[in-house]
Formats: C-alpha cells, structure tokens, sequence
C-alpha cells in the first residue's frame, strides 16, 4: 500500500507531504499511521534540522475522513475514531517535541484537524486562497488534532469559540491577522516560501532552537519560567552553538552552526 503521508529529507529539511490528494488529504486509519511514522523519522533520522509539513495537490487537509468514518456502526465507529484520533495525536506530540523548527506550508484549504496542523507548527505559511474551517460541530462532532489546546493559545478564547461554535471560515488573510499564520503568499508559493524559510533555520543553532521552543510553549509561573530561563541559557552557554555563535559575533563573521 503506497503512503498516505511522504517523507523525504534534504539539506537538513525533512519535508512531510500529506498525500491523498484525490480525498483532499483527509486522514483515515492509515493515515494517521504513516503519520505518526513520519513525526517519528523527523525525530530519529540523523540530519533534520527542519520539517515543512505540506498537502500533495490543491488542498492541504480537510481533517477526517467521514466516508470512511460512516463505514463503521455504534461501537465499531467509536473505537474507529479512537484509533485514529491515538495515532493523529502522538503523532503531534511528536512534531511539537522535535528540537527542529516545524512549518506548516498551508497550500491550500485546512479543516478540521488539519487547522490543528497548522497550529501546532511553530511556524506557518499559507496560500493566499487558503481558508480555514474547523467544521466539527456543523457535523455534530468535536474538536481534535490539537485544535481544543492550540487555537485558544494561539489565538485567545473568545476566538477559539467563534471558530469552534459558528464553524465560519477565515481567509488566509484574517488567518495571518489573527495569527494563525505568519505569511500570506500567492498561490502557488506556499512549498518554496516554506522551504526557503526551512533552509535558513536549517542552518541556525538546532539545539538553541530546541530550547527556545520548550520555554515558549512552557505552563510554569512567572517565577518557575525565570528559574528555567537562568537555568537553561546558562547551561546553553557552555556548548558548541553559543561558542561558535557568540565568537562569530565578535570576530564579525558568519556563524556555522552546522559544523
């Protein structure tokens, strides 16, 4: 059976190609298998630096697959939707825990989970055709994929429950208004903006990056944060990456993280 969801990995950038595009990438079983499979490669493979995660064809993805969802009755739809929903969602944890920035490049519409792959990513590019639609409840359904965590962070409450109550879509614009994205492009130039923003944090300090991220998606108190904070850039500061970055600082050169 061929992947629903591509790896390929390349100068440092691991890019995950969500691909099914004749069912608009939605996610069944297997998918959320080759998923998983892929947020694990990203952590495992020696050399990823940075992971752009895009959808094969003209959509990125339309969240989960009812069709194949209604092929199930009862219980049987129940333990379909557990199955999935367990890989989908270690499959996040595993993308949010890599030290290797994560972009989402939003080729075109996101549903759905889909909206919980563009908010879980650290970074985000979108088409600007792209519209994001969570969906769940015009279908009787509830939030998943991340989007009950992330969207109220990302984007605050009152906000959160317009998307989630009223089902309205955003354009890519009110997306980038919002913050849900960080760029809009023209259509067309959302993969190589993505991958062009990729290879430069490719060659920036990976494990300072890693670091950076875990304190700004931290929970602690204000005095919790603080101790980390003095705990962990001054332990980053004995390594490799603060040598090489702060002596390049002053000798007024490049530096070259990647060495």
């Amino acid at each position: 059976m061929d992947s629903t969801v591509s790896f390929a990995l390349a100068e440092g950038v691991a890019t995950v190609t969500l691909n099914r595009p004749d069912v608009a990438n939605t996610m069944n079983l297997q998918f959320g298998r080759d998923l998983l499979d892929a947020a694990r490669r990203c952590g495992s493979e020696g050399g990823v630096r940075a992971v752009v995660i895009t959808g094969a064809g003209k959509a990125f993805c339309f969240g989960g697959d009812l069709g194949a969802m209604m092929m199930n009755e009862g219980d049987a739809r129940e333990e379909y939707l557990r199955e999935l929903t367990v890989d989908l969602h270690a499959a996040i944890v595993a993308f949010t825990c890599l030290e290797a920035p994560v972009i989402a490049a939003v080729n075109g519409t996101a549903a759905g989970a889909g909206v919980g792959l563009v908010a879980m990513a650290d970074l985000a590019v979108a088409a600007e055709s792209a519209k994001f639609s969570l969906a769940y409840t015009g279908v009787g359904l509830t939030p998943d994929g991340s989007t009950s965590y992330f969207l109220p962070r990302v984007l605050g409450m009152k906000r959160a429950m317009e998307l989630v109550l009223t089902n309205r879509p955003l354009t890519a614009a009110e997306a980038l208004d919002w913050g849900l994205v960080n760029k809009v492009v023209p259509d067309g130039q959302a993969a190589a903006e993505a991958a062009a923003l990729a290879a430069r944090l490719a060659a920036g300090p990976l494990g300072a990056f890693g670091q950076a991220k875990r304190l700004l998606r931290s929970g602690a108190s204000l005095e919790a944060q603080l101790e980390d904070e003095s705990r962990t850039i001054a332990r980053q500061s004995k390594g490799a990456e603060a040598a090489e970055g702060i002596g390049a600082f002053l000798g007024k050169r490049k530096p070259e993280f990647r060495k």
